[in-house]
């Protein structure tokens, strides 16, 4: 569902980003408005009646709207992945509320079926739904049966086929990516289920410490795995504490009991004893905050009422509802953009391996090296063996001038993962730059023997070959290289020089004016389109006139400060028997080249400016 769901976002925007926050952010307040009807209806039942009949409306108002503007929210609306946790949480609400409805003459069965179509929706986005059934099965004892005996005898059906829906789990494990194996269950070797389990309690507190006071909000915890008993006994006790509390309520008072097991169950497939690598993520709460907002608020009121000023209640929960409001809108500008919400992550986690490299991502993006070399350098210091901080380190030093530094951590990083492609394609890159070209040809040569469709691997491959010598191979890569990306400028450029080596004129061109579609400002695609038209006869494709105006505009985008470009100009201009404005702009190549230190170029061009003075090519 998650995937239908950003395949039907790259539909209608590609990537746009507005369209998947849209869908985000309507999902949560569906859920919301979903969670307000489950409460309304909640209060209207005869135990909870007596106490909130006269006002259900607005006190499942004001839980629903604590739980929609809650900043422990964010990562599951703002960060686009995480609308995983957010349908899920849309359709394990969606259930409940069907069953709900059922109990209610005269539509039952549709109400039922719609649940179980809910359950099984859900399923399709995440893990966490395989509590629903016992879920659902417990507010059925506390809010619509008198009995266990007259729950099993009017709904054994509809909890059979809830409990069928687990069967489509182990379907869909099948299909799951590899990395999931790595990062979660049994097999993940980052913490034993001891080690998770023991560290768990003083996750569940931090949620409960941010439900109540969200300032420590932090997209990647990196929280360390408890060794030993000892390092988290404290913690320990308190949740135990509250787990009995749990039970107790159960036992005696049902309805906080109920939201006490809502809390615990639905943290259970992610904080409990089954290893995940990620040991504590903000987005679990999802859910589990609808129980600590109904407590909250149902325990406001009755306090209130025991003071004997009720009306205080309303515009207490009022100003809590506008100061999460406040919280939530300063955490989105975390968000703001990649940079911004890693170095939030590495200000109130440093010692997280993951988010020095995520920052150190988002700044080689925006071309701040020197910042992202700092970071992963970081990152290496806390985790040595991280092979995508190795591969990215690498990348960085070499197109930064660094090959030789870079090789060392290239090599290291393919020591570790033979078969990461991408560091197999930076050491091509790195060792290409130290002219070391055979081994360059056969490190992209592995790579693509390892990702056939890496079109990046092919298009370098190809400017390998050339460098080598090796035109009629280096053509093959690129035309490779366009099958996989036809989007490529860069790729259409380097074919169309090698095509014009290769004498294939009239290709050469096509594949130069196809760069220039998909980059209109590629100036040395210009250049050398401009070039080969001014010197190309008419049978051959040449075009002076086209040759100027190419010409041209790679002279004004570089503000006529390139002595090439002057050059090529000019030679458009004397091809178009423009003469004097070939004398013209060659003498203006001639003082740049000069200017900028390339006597011999001057000396090459003052030949051609006397063929111009004399009417001749």
């Amino acid at each position: 569902m998650v995937y239908l769901s950003l395949a039907l976002n790259y539909a209608i925007g590609r990537l746009d980003p507005l369209g998947y926050h849209a869908f985000n952010v309507a999902v949560h307040i569906a859920a919301a408005l979903v969670l307000y009807g489950i409460l309304r209806r909640t209060f209207l039942f005869s135990v909870l009646r007596q106490r909130f009949g006269t006002s259900p409306n607005w006190v499942a108002g004001l839980i629903a709207l604590i739980w929609l503007v809650h900043p422990i929210q964010t990562e599951s609306v703002t960060y686009t992945i995480q609308r995983g946790e957010s349908l899920m949480g849309l359709f394990y609400l969606l259930t409940l509320y069907c069953v709900i409805r059922a109990s209610e003459p005269p539509h039952g069965t549709r109400w039922y079926a719609a649940a179980v179509a809910s359950c099984c929706l859900g399923i399709g986005c995440k893990g966490v739904m395989l509590t629903v059934p016992l879920v659902v099965l417990l507010y059925d004892r506390v809010f619509l049966s008198r009995s266990w005996a007259e729950l099993i005898q009017r709904r054994w059906r509809l909890y059979a086929a809830l409990a069928a829906t687990w069967l489509l789990y182990p379907l869909l494990l099948s299909q799951a990516p590899v990395e999931w194996k790595e990062s979660a269950g049994f097999d993940y070797a980052g913490a034993s289920p001891l080690q998770y389990a023991m560290t768990q309690p003083a996750v569940i507190l931090h949620y409960l410490q941010l439900v109540f006071w969200p300032d420590k909000l932090c997209l990647d915890y990196g929280w360390p795995a408890a060794r030993t008993i000892g390092d988290v006994f404290p913690q320990v006790l308190i949740i135990g504490g509250l787990l009995a509390a749990a039970i107790w309520a159960w036992l005696h008072k049902p309805v906080p009991g109920f939201a006490g097991a809502w809390f615990f169950i639905i943290l259970i497939p992610t904080s409990s004893f089954i290893p995940i690598a990620d040991l504590a993520a903000d987005h679990r709460m999802y859910l589990s905050l609808a129980a600590v907002a109904a407590l909250t608020v149902a325990g406001l009121f009755a306090l209130a009422r025991r003071l004997g000023v009720p009306a205080i209640a309303w515009p207490a929960g009022v100003a809590i509802v506008l100061s999460l409001t406040v919280l939530t809108v300063r955490r989105n500008l975390d968000y703001a953009s990649e940079i911004a919400i890693w170095q939030d992550t590495v200000d109130k986690s440093p010692g997280n391996p993951r988010a020095q490299y995520d920052l150190g991502h988002g700044l080689e993006v925006a071309d701040r090296r020197q910042e992202a070399t700092a970071h992963y350098e970081k990152a290496l210091e806390e985790k040595p063996d991280y092979v995508d901080a190795l591969n990215n380190l690498g990348h960085v030093l070499s197109v930064s001038g660094s090959a030789q530094e870079a090789v060392v951590y290239l090599e290291r990083a393919i020591q570790l993962k033979p078969g990461l492609a991408e560091a197999h394609f930076n050491l091509g890159y790195a060792l290409a730059q130290q002219g070391r070209i055979k081994d360059a040809i056969a490190q992209l040569q592995e790579a693509i023997r390892i990702r056939p469709d890496f079109a990046g691997a092919h298009h370098n491959l190809g400017i390998a070959l050339a460098m080598d010598g090796r035109i009629a191979e280096a053509i093959d890569q690129w035309e490779q290289a366009l099958k996989l990306d036809p989007a490529s400028a860069d790729t259409h450029n380097n074919l169309a020089y090698a095509l014009s080596q290769a004498g294939r004129m009239r290709e050469a061109i096509s594949h130069y004016e196809w760069a220039l579609r998909l980059k209109p400002d590629y100036v040395q695609a210009q250049d050398s389109l401009a070039k080969l038209l001014a010197t190309l006869s008419p049978a051959d494709g040449g075009d002076p006139n086209r040759a100027i105006e190419l010409a041209s505009r790679a002279c004004a985008s570089t503000g006529n400060r390139v002595a090439g470009y002057l050059e090529t100009l000019a030679v458009s201009y004397a091809a178009a028997n423009r003469f004097d404005d070939a004398v013209r702009t060659a003498q203006d190549a001639i003082g740049v080249a000069r200017a900028t230190g390339h006597p011999d170029v001057a000396r090459e061009m003052e030949s051609r400016l006397d063929l111009y003075r004399h009417g001749r090519r």
